[in-house]
């Protein structure tokens, strides 16, 4: 059968292992995942940065009541992969009560890294108010939450440098806000008003949901809810059971590499093999081999590299493919603890959720384009290229905290060109306007453009990435978590690689050289210059 999610036009209802009608089951889909999208553009328009309001770094979900995912918005693979290990530590950790919101940000508890901030609230039905029906979840990435650097986003050598680390714990308490957990967090951040802001934006994101989901379980009832529920999520199981099935190899593996850590030269390697059980049509994807966690922030966590793998496992899926827990149950993925893809703690990880999680990406897809030739993309940009700006603003006397990802190239595809100057794989971000940039912040956008020939050539070409350049109105400390400075974007099938991404340090006419990853302290009329990777090229181009 083909694998057509356009559920309105599946006759075989056997295909969906389930008694429900496919209509219906459509529009349960599309309802659940419209509660994610409503409750995303509600954040959106109430949040108080730029990297939210603008960039729209920040994700939202549905859960059922196991807290298994059964809709998600079209918002960041990094935030949304890993999630449901946020939304388990809540309900390991207490028992919600109705009106209670919990908050959270411990990677080692389902998070990603200390900036991206969770709140799962659960919704009960009227008539069962003890256990949740249903339970949602709003994460955002805030521009600071303290640590040594402003923006949160430094190489530090232990987790308890990076910032504030919160267990999960009520920022709610039965509709009350607790004002003594709220006091706190903002009396460890640089900003604490913008801070505030941003997280009461995140409850009432929360709250829009909540209503949502109330109107939903009014109009289906609880048990219609749990069956629905169930059956999208074995639906999304027999979608990836069939791809898989596609998949000829019976193992493949490959690796790339992270530049270095930071703090000295070895590059560090990502390994990962990709093995196919025909019989029932599973997978397990093994990180054996890859290099042991390191002295600095790029090591992930568990949940980055499960949401790597979710996120490159869906996009074998049609684009309308329900993105539900089921896709995972054929999927197994192996780590070593302590390797740089399963940190334990102490280790510090704020450019493990933005860099590490780039690179697992390359790598599974680079090990997949050898069991599905023809299908897979030449390597991106792989580098959020993350720059993080603070200091006191002269024009206010406050202290602000710039933090952006920048843009780069995507690689070229089998059958068309690869996309310039755009956010890929596990950041699906916005580049901040030049008119929000200069308005919230002491800064001049002096550039901002592709950069010409970064892509690499091929019978399809990849995209090409961008050029930054930024003036600093006052001085401030300058914070890099770049890659893809000494490694370069794959080419696929003959194509090249993409151009290396670069950094420069513009002052009193001269240019310095950065490392991806660094920290300084730079004076008022200091220029940043950032010019991203390429994407590899497709194919040989004499053909």
């Amino acid at each position: 059968m083909p694998l057509s999610t356009d559920l309105h036009q599946v006759s075989d209802t056997s295909f969906f292992g389930t008694e429900s009608d496919p209509i219906e089951l459509a529009v349960f889909k599309s309802a659940t995942h419209s509660v994610a999208e409503e409750m995303g553009a509600a954040l959106r328009r109430t949040s108080f940065s730029p990297n939210i309001k603008e960039r729209r770094d920040y994700s939202c979900a549905v859960f059922d009541e196991a807290g298994h995912v059964i809709a998600m918005g079209d918002h960041m693979p990094v935030h949304l992969g890993s999630m449901p290990m946020s939304v388990k530590a809540v309900m390991e950790a207490m028992k919600l009560r109705p009106g209670d919101v919990a908050i959270l940000n411990d990677p080692y508890a389902g998070g990603t890294h200390l900036p991206d901030i969770t709140m799962v609230l659960g919704v009960f039905p009227p008539t069962a108010p003890e256990t949740p029906l249903l339970y949602i979840a709003v994460r955002a990435h805030h521009a600071d939450v303290g640590g040594m650097y402003p923006g949160s986003m430094g190489l530090c050598r232990e987790i308890y440098q990076e910032g504030l680390r919160i267990p999960p714990v009520r920022i709610l308490e039965e509709g009350t806000l607790n004002d003594s957990i709220l006091q706190m967090i903002l009396h460890n951040v640089r900003t604490p008003d913008e801070r505030r802001g941003d997280l009461m934006s995140q409850i009432g994101a929360c709250r829009v949901g909540e209503i949502r989901l109330h109107e939903l379980i009014e109009k289906y009832g609880i048990q219609s809810i749990r069956k629905l529920s169930a059956d999208l999520m074995d639906y999304s199981e027999r979608l990836m059971r069939a791809q898989l099935a596609e998949i000829a190899s019976d193992s493949v593996t490959a690796e790339d590499f992270l530049d270095n850590d930071g703090f000295n030269d070895v590059p560090i390697c990502i390994r990962v093999t990709i093995k196919l059980n025909a019989e029932d049509r599973s997978v397990t994807v093994d990180f054996a081999g890859s290099s042991p966690q390191v002295a600095s922030s790029i090591n992930a966590v568990y949940a980055i590299t499960y949401s790597a793998v979710y996120y490159v496992m869906r996009c074998l899926l049609p684009e309308d493919a329900p993105a539900t827990a089921g896709l995972m149950r054929p999927v197994q993925v192996i780590t070593e603890r302590g390797s740089i893809v399963d940190a334990e703690l102490p280790a510090p990880v704020a450019g493990g959720n933005v860099e590490t999680s780039q690179r697992i990406v390359d790598v599974l897809l680079r090990a997949l384009a050898q069991a599905l030739p023809g299908r897979i993309p030449a390597a991106s940009s792989g580098t959020m290229n993350n720059l993080t700006i603070g200091g006191v603003d002269t024009r206010t006397g406050k202290p602000f905290a710039y933090y952006e990802t920048i843009a780069g190239g995507m690689g070229a595809r089998p059958n068309a060109d690869g996309v310039s100057g755009i956010h890929t794989h596990m950041t699906n971000s916005l580049n901040t306007p030049v008119e929000a940039l200069e308005y919230a912040y002491p800064f001049r956008v002096r550039s901002y453009s592709y950069r010409p020939d970064s892509g690499g050539g091929g019978l399809y070409r990849g995209g090409d990435g961008i050029i930054r350049e930024i003036e600093l109105l006052n001085s401030a400390k300058v914070t890099m978590l770049m890659d893809r400075r000494i490694f370069a974007p794959y080419g696929l099938a003959g194509g090249s690689s993409g151009a290396l991404g670069k950094s420069l340090l513009l002052l009193d006419e001269k240019a310095t050289a950065l490392p991806g990853k660094c920290s300084f302290d730079a004076p008022a009329g200091a220029v940043i210059r950032v010019e991203t990777p390429g994407g590899g090229g497709w194919g040989r181009q004499e053909e």
